[in-house]
């Protein structure tokens, strides 16, 4: 592309000449590096000349200070794929970026910092995202269309009018942009309806909507505050996500989707959200919490026009036809082969358990009292605390204090309650009358993805950040054991294994050549997987979901590894590779 201009006026200008947004979304940091050309050949082949992205400010400065922007996270590779093939792309490296996504993009470390508050004018907060941005927009900053990229557009904040009122907080956030090198048009992105557009805009930056239906309706209230400009739906939702427990699979329905797509076309400019949704790899998915916890499940499928591997669905040929109505829609040859194989059932071959290999994969801590996941540097995954209690009896009003998310009480290695979100703050009688001998407590917390909108925002360090309470004191004296989950090289499968206790399995799948694939965990309770070292992501029971997505090149001709950790103990001797999803 060469050097141009961007312009917000009555209509968007691109070079002086009418243009209108037809954008879809799709997060660099969901997919594998191996198929962003693929899902962008496929959202230029279904018509739209955009693309959409957040920037996820957590992996790229997991720890304070230390910034990767390499392999899956190459962000100025993902910018310059676009380009090659002809897209302009929308850019929002907001610091918080919601996306159902691990606290909204916001990096765990933040808690470690005093004073601290999230989303306003508040230095230690801005600071932080100060010393970001600088690392960040010497990648954006050149790729802007100014200076012959592919970037048209930024945005501020993300739906920060249903979060707070600082306009000084957004006015800096601008600031801090320009002071950067943005000269690109700003926007911010709000649902059109109670005080939501009132909060979250600010002058000189230009509003846009948030909402997944009734566009003529939403529209005319976003003409209040757009003073005559084009009308943007920054996030057609087209879908929805899924947490455990939920009844089924959300989706949506093509006829509603498609007449709501039709009416902004003829009316505006849209981006879709979303047009591919990918996986939470790791420990990255969110949560929300409106009456109670509900993590969010492993597939960001999201019922998009692709499917979380990357198919073609009927909503897909049904907006296609759609945009034929509007622009020609170009031929695209598709450059990735892919393919999906059942690779069939696997044994297990390796077993130890989680307590005969703490001191492997963790670095204990003594303390007086609990300390949660932040005090002690730990980011994401699990936490043990072990405390000594004397002899067995009842534990009266047992509770803890000031813990999240879910936590698995044993004694002498014996589970005897598993408590999640309000459970963890009530008190109850824990009956250990029948334990033998002296007691030893092993309380093992697990962080279920931090919520990543609405209220309790601030409220989201992980572990036990009071203390344990029973019989009228709290207990003192603890051994704490983080369990981030990224060293499982260490692993010494000589250690031992108990039955019906959390442990580690280990399998090899042999194959010639590798393809998509999906895993199947039936008989399994709840724990994460990993494939050749890579984290794919969580299970559970529950559901709905209840196969992982396995993309291709996370495979290798000849032996993989396939690593389960398993924390209810519920096992079965075999896991199965499928060739389709299972998303309940």
């Amino acid at each position: 592309m060469k050097k141009g201009v961007f312009e917000i006026k009555d209509q968007f200008y691109l070079n002086g000449e009418p243009f209108q947004i037809i954008s879809g979304s799709i997060h660099y940091f969901r997919v594998v590096p191996e198929y962003w050309r693929d899902r962008l050949e496929k959202l230029k082949a279904m018509g739209c000349n955009t693309v959409e992205t957040y920037v996820a400010w957590n992996l790229h400065e997991a720890k304070e200070g230390q910034f990767d922007f390499s392999g899956r996270l190459d962000l100025k590779h993902f910018l310059q794929l676009a380009q090659q093939l002809g897209l302009y792309v929308i850019v929002r490296p907001s610091p918080y970026i919601c996306a159902e996504w691990e606290w909204g993009g916001l990096p765990a470390w933040l808690m470690e910092k005093d004073g601290i508050r999230l989303r306003v004018y508040n230095q230690p907060y801005l600071d932080a995202v100060s010393a970001y941005y600088r690392t960040l927009f010497e990648i954006l900053t050149p790729l802007q269309i100014n200076y012959g990229g592919p970037i048209i557009l930024m945005q501020v904040e993300n739906e920060y009018g249903s979060y707070g009122s600082d306009k000084q907080y957004l006015n800096d956030l601008k600031a801090m942009m320009k002071e950067n090198g943005v000269v690109v048009p700003l926007v911010t992105s709000d649902g059109p309806w109670g005080d939501l557009m009132k909060n979250g805009t600010i002058d000189d930056v230009f509003p846009t909507g948030n909402f997944g239906s009734k566009t003529i309706e939403q529209f005319e209230v976003l003409k209040h505050y757009i003073k005559g400009g084009p009308l943007m739906c920054m996030e057609f939702w087209i879908g929805w996500f899924d947490h455990w427990g939920c009844e089924k699979h959300n989706t949506t329905q093509i006829e509603s989707c498609v007449a709501d797509f039709e009416d902004m076309l003829r009316l505006g400019n849209v981006n879709i959200y979303m047009f591919h949704g990918g996986t939470n790899f790791g420990f990255m998915n969110g949560a929300n919490y409106y009456d109670k916890l509900t993590p969010d499940v492993t597939s960001y499928d999201y019922d998009a026009l692709l499917t979380e591997d990357g198919q073609m669905t009927p909503k897909y040929r049904a907006f296609q036809q759609v945009i034929a109505k509007y622009r020609e829609i170009p031929k695209v040859d598709f450059t990735t082969q892919i393919q999906r194989r059942a690779y069939g059932t696997v044994a297990v071959r390796d077993k130890v358990g989680l307590f005969e290999v703490l001191d492997e994969i963790s670095q204990m801590t003594e303390s007086a009292y609990p300390m949660s996941m932040e005090r002690l540097g730990q980011n994401y995954g699990y936490i043990l605390y072990r405390t000594q209690i004397g002899k067995g009896r009842m534990l009266e009003r047992f509770k803890l204090v000031k813990a999240n998310d879910r936590a698995i009480v044993y004694a002498n290695q014996n589970a005897v309650a598993t408590l999640m979100d309000r459970e963890l703050l009530e008190e109850m009688n824990l009956d250990l009358s029948a334990q033998a001998g002296e007691i030893t407590m092993d309380i093992l917390v697990e962080n279920l993805g931090r919520v990543n909108y609405g209220q309790l925002l601030e409220y989201q360090r992980k572990g036990i950040d009071g203390g344990v309470f029973f019989n009228g004191h709290y207990q003192n004296g603890f051994k704490i054991y983080p369990l981030a989950m990224d060293n499982l090289d260490k692993l010494d499968f000589s250690k031992g294994y108990q039955q019906g206790k959390p442990a580690f399995y280990r399998f090899f799948l042999t194959i010639d050549t590798p393809a998509d694939t999906f895993l199947d965990m039936t008989g399994w309770g709840k724990g994460i997987v990993l494939i050749n070292g890579f984290h794919l992501g969580r299970y559970w029971e529950k559901g709905p979901q209840k196969r992982l997505y396995i993309p291709a090149p996370l495979l290798k001709s000849g032996e993989n590894t396939i690593l389960v950790f398993e924390t209810e103990g519920k096992s079965v001797d075999t896991i199965a590779l499928e060739e389709t999803p299972h998303l309940g």
